[in-house]
């Protein structure tokens, strides 16, 4: 009986470990999980500590295109003292839009007007190939609201409809903001192929949401699971 006792004692000690183990296990994905969901504001490298043109959280631009970018960029600030910069993140944290997103990065990177005045925000999220531009007083005397929408649907949207394009995308862009903003003439978009689909270029907000929602969800549905077993088990063993 009592060896029966004391192997009952060392099962039942196991187990507790075991549970222990799996609860931390869970909490330690769930804690990496969260982050890698989305990308935040305070996630990117300022421009302000660093000399940064690019960003590429995504992953999805070739160091060859950052290096053209970075290149391009510089020279016009340096001739022109207009700054264009561009970022690219795989996903918006959850009831983020593109465009609150662009708002966060560009108010957080300028945060008066003065510096605002002369630079140039694109922003793409390559989760839902949803693009917003962002500029400021100066740039905007420049760059006007009909070019600004002809470039995030017209060039970005047209590279990534026929095929997620980014490299092109952003190197297209570029060139007509680059233009623009020396005061030259504007290359304008890419010829579009009569086969490529104009209309409905980006996923809708609600659908990305709805998406995210969904993986929250499940993510949730895990742990309301495991926790309460871990917790019973604790106190019976």
């Amino acid at each position: 009986m009592h060896k029966a006792s004391a192997l009952m004692k060392i099962v039942k000690f196991g187990l507790r470990r075991s549970f222990i183990s799996l609860l931390a296990i869970v909490l330690f994905s769930f804690s990496l999980i969260a982050p890698a969901l989305a990308t935040g504001v305070y996630d990117l490298p300022s421009p302000n500590t660093e000399e940064i043109w690019v960003v590429d959280q995504a992953k999805e631009i070739s160091l060859a295109t950052q290096n053209t970018l970075s290149s391009k960029f510089k020279d016009v600030a340096k001739a022109t003292g207009q700054e264009i910069r561009m970022v690219a993140i795989r996903r918006l944290d959850y009831g983020e839009t593109i465009n609150s997103f662009a708002d966060e990065v560009f108010t957080d990177w300028y945060s008066n007007e003065e510096s605002q005045a002369n630079q140039t925000l694109l922003v793409i999220d390559t989760l839902t190939n949803t693009t917003a531009i962002r500029r400021g007083s100066q740039a905007a005397e420049l760059l006007t609201q009909d070019a600004t929408e002809s470039i995030v649907n017209e060039t970005v949207g047209y590279n990534l409809r026929v095929g997620n394009k980014y490299n092109q995308a952003l190197l297209d862009s570029s060139d007509r903001l680059v233009a623009i903003l020396s005061g030259l003439e504007d290359p304008g978009p890419p010829e579009i192929e009569e086969n490529i689909q104009v209309e409905g270029t980006f996923t809708k907000a609600e659908d990305t949401d709805a998406g995210q929602a969904f993986t929250w969800v499940i993510i949730l549905l895990v742990l309301a699971t495991v926790i309460p077993m871990v917790t019973y088990f604790w106190y019976v063993l």
